[in-house]
């Protein structure tokens, strides 16, 4: 894991179909790059989460969080790919909505994919999944982004205040995909969370062919034009000089 930047310093988010857009999807060494955002209310375990990931090791306590950038390789179908993970303040329920800073804004509109964190020992936190996700999808207006809601905290059952199945109803209703993890007890749940993203992200980058490409594929190639011609050609002087060899 290396730490690139604090979010403060990402720079505003490329207009679609820019030459910039193009090149955000190349990291180090020219490896296809994949973007993913952590969001959630405070104290979910976002930071954890990413650390998890990251490095497969589990970190009880941290500081307040900065809207660190981090980086690493993953393998993808066979192919090495550069993820960059954003993790994020904690957003706050004001009474006109959500309380989402310019910063935070430019990180969900920069990254490919967004992981929602809630934990099931915070009600609140389940609660804003929805108007999260509402938001996420009106910075990304007009494109279907990858997002996979996390119900963390697992192993958390004798203070659970969210039974996970109402995560698993609420993703589903979302048209999200949903994982429920303990960060500190299992590594494979989280891995495979940020995993699925970064597949669909990976997809997604794949140049499709073009009409004209595909339309020229299903025509048959044609064979020479003048294959057959040669081929007669050759019979009839072959014939001809055997008539010739044999009046002799």
């Amino acid at each position: 894991m290396r730490l690139i930047q604090n979010m403060c310093t990402i720079a505003e988010y490329p207009a679609p179909g820019s030459a910039a857009t193009a090149d955000c999807c190349l990291g180090a060494a020219g490896r296809r790059l994949v973007k993913i955002a952590v969001v959630g209310a405070s104290g979910v375990g976002k930071t954890a989460l990413v650390v998890r990931f990251l490095t497969k090791r589990f970190i009880g306590d941290y500081e307040r969080n900065a809207g660190n950038l981090y980086t690493r390789q993953v393998q993808i179908e066979g192919e090495t790919l550069a993820i960059q993970v954003q993790d994020t303040p904690g957003i706050q329920v004001h009474e006109n909505g959500l309380g989402c800073s310019e910063q935070l804004n430019r990180c969900i509109r920069w990254a490919d994919a967004v992981v929602i964190v809630f934990s099931i020992t915070d009600r609140k936190s389940y609660e804003l999944i929805g108007q999260l996700h509402q938001h996420v999808q009106q910075l990304h207006a007009g494109t279907r982004l990858p997002v996979v809601v996390v119900a963390n905290k697992a192993d958390l059952l004798h203070i659970k205040q969210v039974d996970p199945q109402l995560g698993l109803q609420l993703a589903s209703m979302l048209g999200c995909l949903f994982y429920e993890v303990s960060v500190s007890e299992n590594y494979n749940d989280v891995y495979s969370a940020f995993h699925v993203l970064c597949k669909e992200v990976s997809h997604k980058q794949q140049p499709s062919s073009t009409p004209e490409k595909r339309r020229s594929s299903l025509i048959p190639r044609p064979k020479s034009p003048n294959m057959q011609d040669l081929k007669r050609r050759f019979k009839q002087a072959l014939s001809a000089k055997v008539r010739t060899v044999t009046s002799v």
